[in-house]
């Protein structure tokens, strides 16, 4: 190779780290601040192609997506004093990359840390003064967007970043306090059975009293009713019966004399009389009379 184009190749070798050290790109899933001589020139470097001084300047790029924060579960007091192993995470994002690359010199993990320590913080305040029911089954999005609140403002004072999110995946009890817990849940559950059947047990007792209220006036009226009824038939039967009798009065007094005889006599009496007695003569015109005929021995 010539001294010429050995010439050539390192002038265009020169131009190329010239090129890389004065131009950069920051894509659009990035945040990025420009340093020269370790100071912050450009605080927020927006996306793009930029220029730099070269071997002066330098670029420090950040993630600007939202990034997730997973811990170790901690346990954390409620306000009477049982433990509970709480897993949460963080969800968070890079917010102002000047005031962030100076409180963590530009490392996540350490922001990750100083953001779970101030995530812990938090919870544990929060859970402090709450029972263990009312973190186990009140209401924990109150408790959610307190802590996410108080979280949100710290890491943004002391980090530069923006909280998303703080979710709690999991609470557990420890294993010397779940039997107690459980216990306790029990017969707080029987205790409001109980006092559900004895309520059911009132009303039940009111609906009976006031259905056999409803039986007795029904029963009444109708008995009241039927009465009624029955009196306006007995009138209308004697009046009927009267009418009939009062067409053939002798037919009437035959007819009343033999029920008479029916009801002192059973079928197994003899009745005996005189030819010659005025009975027989009566029935003997009986029958004349009526076409009835008796039977007389």
């Amino acid at each position: 190779m010539s001294t010429r184009s050995v010439t050539i190749l390192v002038v265009l070798g020169l131009v190329v780290l010239l090129l890389s050290q004065t131009l950069y790109i920051v894509t659009e899933k990035e945040r990025a601040i420009q340093l020269r001589f370790g100071e912050v020139v450009v605080d927020d470097v927006p996306s793009g192609l930029h220029w730099k001084v070269p071997f002066i300047d330098t670029v420090a790029k950040f993630d600007s997506r939202v990034l997730t924060n997973n811990s170790q579960p901690e346990r954390f007091l409620t306000v009477g004093r049982e433990n509970l192993i709480v897993d949460a995470f963080v969800k968070w994002r890079v917010d102002r990359p000047r005031d962030f690359y100076r409180a963590t010199a530009g490392d996540e993990f350490a922001a990750s840390e100083r953001l779970t320590a101030i995530a812990n913080d938090a919870l544990r305040a929060a859970f402090g003064v709450r029972t263990i029911f009312e973190v186990v089954s009140g209401d924990r999005d109150e408790l959610i967007r307190e802590v996410t609140r108080q979280v949100d403002e710290a890491g943004s004072s002391a980090l530069g970043v923006e909280v998303v999110d703080v979710r709690i995946k999991r609470i557990d009890l420890p294993q010397e306090v779940s039997a107690a817990v459980f216990s306790r849940m029990e017969s707080d559950r029987e205790r409001e059975a109980r006092e559900i059947r004895s309520r059911g047990e009132e009303q039940a007792e009111g609906i009976r009293a006031n259905a056999d209220r409803q039986r007795t006036e029904i029963i009444a009226n109708a008995y009241r009713q039927a009465q009624f009824v029955r009196g306006e038939g007995d009138a209308e039967a004697a009046q009927t019966y009267a009418q009939a009798f009062e067409t053939d009065r002798d037919f009437y007094s035959f007819w009343r004399s033999l029920q008479a005889y029916n009801d002192a006599f059973s079928s197994d009496d003899l009745f005996v009389i005189e030819p010659d007695n005025a009975f027989f003569r009566f029935m003997h015109d009986a029958n004349a009379t009526t076409g009835i005929t008796l039977s007389v021995e």
